[in-house]
C-alpha cells in the first residue's frame, strides 16, 4: 500500500510539473494577457465585414508591380503604450521592397493609440503595408477598434500590372471556420500565378512543447489540401520561432517574432518562384 501511495504521489508530482511547464511555453510564445485571452472577438461577426477597408487606400488594392519584386513580410511586433520596439526604423531597410505585410499581433492588446502608431509607421514606409489580425489585436474586445481604424480582417489584393494575388486571412481565434475557407477555394480558382496567402496563427510544430497552432489540427489538412497547386507560399507567425517546410509544392514559413529579435523576412519573387532570406532590423 505504502509502494502505491508513492507510485501515485509521483505521478501526481510530475503532472503538476509537466502542467506547470506546459503554461510556462503558452505563456511566453505569444506573451499571453490572462485577462485578454479569451476575448478573440467574434470570428463570423469579422467575416461578415469583409471589402471594407478604411486604412487600405485604392491605389494599395491595385497593386502595381513589376514582372519581378521583393517584399517584406514580419509579425508579432506586439506595440504597447506607444512602443513600438523600434519599428520606426522599418522604412530605412525597405531597400526598393514593393510592399510589406505586417502578419498579425501588431499589437499588444489591440489599443487604439497602439493601433495608431502602426498606421503612422506604416505610413511612413512609401509602399502599400498590409495588415494581418492576430489574436493579441482581438484582446479585450477590440474587434471594433480595428474595423475602425483597419476594416477588413479577411481580403484580397490583385496586382493590377502583374500575376500576383495576395489573400489576407482572420486566424485570430486559432480558426478559420468554414465560410472563410469556402471564400478562399473560390478566390484560389481564379488567382494569379503567384498566390501569396498570410495568416497570423501557425499551422505546424515542431516539438512537443509548440503549443501555439490551429485549435482543430484538422484544418490543417484541409488549408494544405487547398493551397496545393494553386499557391506559392503561406506566411505565419504566432509561434515565435522560424519554421520553414514545404509540401506540395507549396512554402510554408514562419517568421520569429520582431518584438524580441528583429528579425524580418525579404521575400523575392521572379519566374524563376520565390526567395527569401531573414535580416535583423
Amino acid at each position: 500500500m505504502a509502494l502505491k501511495k508513492a507510485v501515485l504521489l509521483r505521478i501526481g508530482f510530475a503532472g503538476t510539473a509537466a502542467l506547470l511547464v506546459a503554461g510556462t511555453v503558452l505563456l511566453q510564445s505569444c506573451s499571453v494577457d490572462l485577462f485578454g485571452l479569451f476575448a478573440s472577438g467574434d470570428l463570423d461577426i469579422r467575416l461578415s465585414d469583409k471589402n471594407t477597408f478604411n486604412f487600405l487606400s485604392p491605389e494599395d488594392l491595385s497593386l502595381s508591380l513589376p514582372g519581378e519584386y521583393s517584399f517584406i513580410v514580419l509579425n508579432d511586433t506586439h506595440i504597447e503604450e506607444g512602443d513600438a520596439h523600434g519599428l520606426e526604423k522599418l522604412s530605412s531597410v525597405m531597400n526598393g521592397a514593393a510592399f510589406a505585410v505586417v502578419n498579425g499581433d501588431i499589437t499588444q492588446n489591440g489599443s487604439r493609440r497602439d493601433l495608431q502608431k502602426f498606421i503612422e509607421i506604416a505610413g511612413s514606409l512609401g509602399v502599400p503595408c498590409y495588415p494581418v489580425i492576430g489574436n493579441h489585436d482581438v484582446y479585450f474586445n477590440n474587434w471594433p477598434v480595428w474595423k475602425e481604424l483597419i476594416g477588413s480582417t479577411c481580403y484580397r489584393i490583385d496586382s493590377s500590372t502583374s500575376s500576383t494575388s495576395i489573400f489576407v486571412l482572420d486566424s485570430a481565434a486559432g480558426t478559420l471556420g468554414s465560410a472563410q475557407y469556402e471564400w478562399l477555394e473560390e478566390g484560389l480558382k481564379t488567382a494569379k500565378r503567384h498566390a501569396l496567402v498570410f495568416t497570423h496563427t501557425n499551422i505546424f510544430i515542431e516539438s512537443p512543447v509548440d503549443l501555439v497552432q490551429f485549435t482543430d489540427v484538422r484544418e490543417r489538412s484541409r488549408l494544405m489540401d487547398l493551397l496545393k497547386g494553386r499557391s506559392e507560399a503561406l506566411f505565419m507567425g504566432h509561434a515565435h520561432k522560424r519554421m520553414v517546410h514545404e509540401a506540395g509544392g507549396v512554402h510554408y514559413i514562419t517568421v520569429e517574432d520582431y518584438k524580441s529579435t528583429g528579425i524580418y523576412c525579404r521575400v523575392h519573387v521572379s519566374r524563376r518562384g520565390l526567395s527569401w532570406e531573414f535580416e535583423k532590423l
